[in-house]
Parts: structure tokens; sequence; C-alpha cells
């Protein structure tokens, strides 16, 4: 990604320090166990090790690290029973979930030659879970649970810890990068309109407001020859253009590109929300021309680049590239009737890591729809098989709410003039489907991922603490 976060996950493990004293053998069972647990974490994040705990003064301690480190998840694992006081001083000053990890060492009890040192130590985790996540819900606080063994592996639960730190890193990222909003939304479409406080209060994501003034001098210093060559050969790699491409032919675009990804950089992008809605002429002209697949450029390298400025879509892209890495910006385009099936798609920039299914297009056309001026229009083509849509909305009152389904892409005519979209299937049917999904409101934007995402969904909203409306599935 042109700007690269780290989710930081505070981890640590629990046991009864009245035990070790009476079973002095378990301490190295438990180092071992713990050291052994902290090695199935992916190395895509970074652990705050809050180390084996047995006193309420050790939880302090852990508790401390980490809210110092600004910690996006805990994960707990508990190594034999624990009262909870083990447990809550770490957690109590955060508001993240806390993740349970209920695994116990062997799979079976040799029953006839198990002692209780053995029993303490290698085949009792589950007897503490149920008061930790009673004494959390006293304490208002987020959880999950995650039960399996270590002995033989556990599929299920390493794949259960890979998919709470991912969506762990989407709180990282809003925390850590920053939203680029230039010109203002589509005129009219009042559902995209947002509060920039709220957004910052309610998902950490802060706004850098921008000028078209200001993006249309943007590549007025770039003189590097050959930056800007590599980057014409990465756009004539990422596209097919109609009428053959040249790196000539793409030479300012690619100029741009370069301004646009050292911008990135330097402000921190991990967003953008751009609508222009004027006369383009000279050089702004060129750029407006252009900013659909120099932008589909910056998607490609993790940067949600959204149309029409809408910000809460923005987030919806960048939540499903970062737990999927695809996330291209769908609306409902149309409904055929004789084969229940949803076209959905839209025009403007895409991604080119979910056009799986071929190598993503560029034309020129005199007119944008609904839009001002002309230019290159992008089209992406996604695969058959599932999908997962996501779309971020409000209530009245400013809170945020996600809108999930997932489909299938089925093979069938798509339309050819130069927008992206494709044929979904849903399992209640196209017409209740958008009936469905209309209901929620999820404004008429939402994000499009390849694959089935929704359980890694529900978790992502449970470090945000929004609510989620499961249309279908």
């Amino acid at each position: 990604m042109l700007v690269n976060t780290k989710a930081r996950i505070g981890v640590f493990s629990i046991a009864l320090g009245a035990y070790l004293p009476q079973f002095p053998q378990l301490v190295p069972e438990f180092k071992s166990q713990y050291a052994a647990f902290l090695k199935t974490l992916p190395d895509t994040v970074e652990i705050i090790d809050g180390g084996m705990v047995t006193t309420k003064e050790q939880s302090q301690a852990a508790g401390d690290l980490f809210r110092a480190a600004d910690v996006d998840l805990v994960i707990m694992q508990l190594l034999t029973y624990a009262t909870s006081y083990n447990m809550l001083p770490a957690v109590r000053d955060l508001d993240v979930p806390v993740v349970l990890v209920n695994v116990q060492k062997l799979k079976a009890p040799d029953y006839a030659n198990t002692d209780t040192p053995k029993w303490l130590g290698e085949l009792y985790a589950c007897g503490a879970v149920g008061e930790m996540v009673a004494d959390l819900e006293r304490a208002g606080k987020r959880h999950a649970v995650i039960t399996g063994v270590v002995e033989g592996g556990d599929p299920y639960v390493q794949a259960e810890i890979e998919d709470w730190c991912r969506a762990a890193q989407v709180r990282r990222r809003f925390r850590d990068t920053n939203l680029a909003q230039i010109g203002r939304p589509y005129p009219g479409m009042m559902d995209l309109y947002i509060d920039e406080t709220n957004l910052y209060h309610r998902m950490w994501l802060y706004t850098k407001q921008f000028d078209w003034e200001k993006m249309w001098a943007i590549a007025d210093n770039i003189t590097d020859e050959d930056a800007i060559r590599a980057k014409a050969q990465d756009i004539l790699d990422t596209f097919e253009i109609e009428g053959g491409g040249t790196v000539e032919k793409v030479w300012d675009m690619a100029k741009y590109v370069v301004a646009f990804e050292q911008w990135v950089k330097d402000e921190k992008l991990g967003f953008v929300a751009s609508h222009y809605d004027g006369f383009a002429q000279g050089v702004a002209g060129k750029l407006d021309s252009m900013l659909i697949p120099a932008f589909s450029m910056l998607i490609k390298q993790g940067t949600a680049c959204a149309v029409e400025g809408d910000i809460k879509v923005a987030m919806a892209m960048s939540i499903l590239k970062t737990i999927s890495g695809t996330g291209q910006l769908s609306e409902m385009y149309s409904i055929d009737f004789n084969e229940d099936i949803c076209i959905i798609g839209h025009s403007g920039s895409g991604d080119a890591a979910i056009s799986q299914a071929h190598k993503p297009t560029m034309k020129i056309v005199p007119v944008f729809h609904g839009k001002t001026g002309g230019g290159y229009l992008t089209q992406f083509y996604p695969p058959t098989g599932p999908v997962t849509y996501l779309g971020i909305t409000q209530d009245k009152d400013g809170h945020f709410k996600f809108v999930v389904a997932e489909g299938v892409n089925e093979e069938g005519p798509i339309f050819t003039f130069g927008d992206t979209n494709m044929r979904t299937r849903f399992t209640c049917g196209a017409r209740e489907f958008c009936n469905k999904w209309s209901e929620a409101g999820p404004t008429h934007h939402m994000a499009a991922a390849v694959g089935r995402h929704i359980d890694t969904i529900l978790k992502v909203a449970k470090i945000f603490n929004v609510p989620v409306d499961i249309v279908t599935r």
C-alpha cells in the first residue's frame, strides 16, 4: 500500500496464581504454552505483549501497556481456570473488543493417568470463559470467544485469530491515515452528505479538505522522466487501452499519477472522495479527463478513491480492500427479471485487483453521464463466484451502520458502454434483495469484493461498535 499501517494487538494469558505454588510444574508448562500461542499470531500485526498474568497487579501493568500503545484489539489466552480479576484490570480502560481464546492443549484426557496438575495444565481452559464474559458484559465491553485445541493443530482457531487481526487492521487504518475530500459531493445526493466532525468522533477518520485549484497544479513540479516512464508502463500493464496504448499516449496521465502518489504519501491518505462540478478547460480539463484511471491506479495500491464525493463508500471500499484485497465501488444498476439477476456496477474509478475475469479496459468517451466533460473511462471485470457487498449509512442521530449482503456473480451478458457491471444472483431473489437492501437505507453506493466476507465484516463492526444489517447471505 502507498501508506502502510499495522494493527496493534494486545496479547496476554491468564492463570490462577493460587495454583502455582501448589503445583510448581505448571509455571514452565504455562510459559511454554503462551510462547507457542504468540507464534500463532500473523506477522502482519504488531504484538503488544502483556505477558502471563496471575495477579491483579500484573493485569494492571498489562492494561497500562495496552493503553499506552493504543491497541486495536485484545486477545487473551486462557491457560487454565482463573478469576476475572486477572482479566478486568487489563481491559477496563480500553474501548476495543476482547477475544477470549479458549484452547485446550490436549484433545482428550487419558482418564486413568491424569492427575491434578495434568488436568489444570493441559486439559482445563473452558471453565473460566463464562465468568470472563459475564464480567465483560457488566463492564460494557465487547467480546468474542474462540474455543479449540492445540494438539494436532486447529485450523478453525487459526483462521479466527487471523480474521480478527484483519478486522483490527481496519481500525488502525482509519486511525492512522486521513481522508482527502476534493470538492463537494454530487449536488443533490443528500444521502452522501456527511458531518466530518461526527465522522472523526465515531469512526476515528480525519478529513482533509482540498480545492481543485490546488489539484490542477499538483503535477507541475514532476520532472523525473524515469519515474514518469515507469508509471506509464505500469498504466499500460494495468489497462487494455482501446485503439492501443503507448507510453507517449499516457505520458501526461502517468505524470499526474506520480504526483498523486507523492501527495498520498505526504498527506498520509488512505481514502479520497472527490467530485468536480465545473467547466474544466485548459490544465483543469486535462486533469478532469484522466481522473478516473489516475484514481484507479491509487485504488490498485490500497487508497480507496470514491467518485461523486461519497465519503461513506470510500470507507466501505477501504474496509473490503483491507480485509479481502479487493474493493470496488458499485450501485444497483438494473434488474434482469427474466433471469432473476441484479445488475450491479458503476462508472468511474475501480480496483484492478477485482478485474479477474478480464484485464481492465480504458477508452475515451466524449461525455461522462451526469457530469461535465468527457475523457477516459475504465471498466473492470469481476469474476464469477461469491461476492460481498458493503454499504455504510447513518441514522438520524449520526450513528453509523453497516449494510451487507453476499451473492454469486454469474456468467452472462453485461453492458458494454464502458461501466463496470456484474450479474449477481441472491438467495432471496432479485426483487426481494432490492426491497431489503433499499429498506436498510444504505445510500445508493456500496462497495464490492470477491468472496464471502460477512463474518469478517461482523468483526470489524464489533471493533467499531456499529450495528450491521445482514440483507442476505
